[in-house]
């Protein structure tokens, strides 16, 4: 599928992302909360709002509330577990967003990580790379037949090792790397291609004391850093599993931006600079608060305030 999917559908959500979004969980907000806070993305002139599913909300029924509540942001899944769906069922799912949408949803997949999979779920997890494949082609390979019939929406793949980032680019319409850094979207865009999308997320903490911009990375690295998938991205990257452990300075201040709006924003362009289709930026408070994103931040980088 590769350069022929994005000409087929991926450019045109290309095009329409090329401008940062957000990446924001929406699990601890009401159905009313989660479409206005889309809505104030919307009308700040960004480009997409991104979201995770995990133990909270059902990412498809979370997506049609977002769609509901915005005309013309885009919507993406970031992302949609495989294990909890069969192929055609992920399939379905994106027709009918696609469909509601009017064309302005993103459908990221993922094979999650094996601790949730396995551990929570009861579910097997086997070779996520094979899995993924074999995942993706029985998805195009579904006998759906949507009325009126729709385009089906862009698919982008979790994916931060070599491997999954090049089935990408060859299955896929595209990549969604998360918790990565400027260099490791230079090494995605080099194994992808030019064409394939790469939508980046990118945490940022508008704060310019050290102390209380680690502490808010380290909140955020709790969960993450036991993870394999994102322990062997960043010793692929050059850390060691010593400054990973100990959230060493050289590590947190290359995963997650901090500093003033200029600095964040630099962080943001050297994204852009390494190849990347589109980054979202998650605004972690830096009171600690979870519910919304940083407005204050978001304000300042807002699309509409250039």
């Amino acid at each position: 599928m590769g350069a022929s999917a994005c000409e087929r559908w991926g450019m045109s959500i290309a095009q329409q992302i090329a401008d940062p979004g957000v990446w924001h969980f929406t699990d601890g907000q009401s159905a009313q909360q989660a479409q206005e806070t889309a809505a104030r993305i919307e009308s700040l002139g960004y480009s997409a709002q991104w979201f995770g599913e995990a133990m909270g909300k059902n990412a498809f029924v979370n997506a049609a509330t977002l769609i509901s509540g915005t005309r013309r942001l885009i919507i993406a899944t970031g992302i949609a577990g495989i294990h909890l769906r069969h192929p055609a069922a992920m399939q379905q799912a994106g027709l009918d967003l696609a469909e509601l949408s009017g064309g302005r949803f993103l459908l990221g997949i993922g094979v999650s990580h094996a601790p949730m999979v396995e551990g929570l779920r009861n579910l097997p997890y086997e070779k996520p790379l094979s899995t993924m494949r074999t995942y993706l082609e029985a998805m195009q390979g579904a006998l759906i037949m949507p009325a009126p019939k729709v385009e089906p929406p862009p698919v982008v793949l979790a994916a931060l090792g070599p491997k999954m980032l090049a089935l990408s680019a060859e299955k896929a319409a595209g990549a969604h790397p998360y918790w990565t850094t400027p260099e490791h979207t230079a090494q995605a865009r080099q194994i992808m291609g030019p064409d394939a999308l790469l939508c980046v997320e990118q945490k940022c903490v508008l704060t310019t004391d050290r102390e209380l911009a680690h502490t808010r990375a380290n909140e955020q690295l709790q969960l993450y850093a036991a993870l394999p998938n994102y322990r062997n991205s960043w010793l692929r990257l050059g850390f060691s599993e010593d400054e990973i452990d100990s959230r060493a300075a050289r590590f947190v201040d290359a995963v997650v931006a901090w500093g003033t709006e200029d600095d964040i924003a630099a962080r943001i362009s050297a994204h852009y600079d390494a190849g990347a289709s589109h980054v979202c930026i998650q605004a972690v408070p830096a009171d600690g608060s979870r519910e919304h994103p940083d407005w204050n931040l978001l304000d300042t980088l807002a699309p509409n305030a250039r």
